[in-house]
């Protein structure tokens, strides 16, 4: 494996960096509320999933006893 020199090493990296095409203010405050919002749409359908499948077992031991 060759070795490499580190001072041509970071300026790959920053030449690679300067690619980059970072997202805007808005963009991430946009992004960020979307993933909010879906946690918490995801949290509401786990928590209606687990009650019914609680409330279900609940019911099928109910009629065993």
């Amino acid at each position: 494996m060759a070795k490499s020199n580190p001072l041509v090493f970071l300026q790959q990296v920053r030449a690679e960096a300067a690619k980059v095409t970072w997202p805007t203010r808005r963009e991430t405050l946009i992004t960020t509320v979307m993933v909010f919002i879906m946690v918490a749409a995801a949290a509401v359908f786990f928590l209606a999933a687990d009650q019914a499948m609680s409330w279900g077992v609940s019911y099928l031991l109910s009629l065993v006893r």
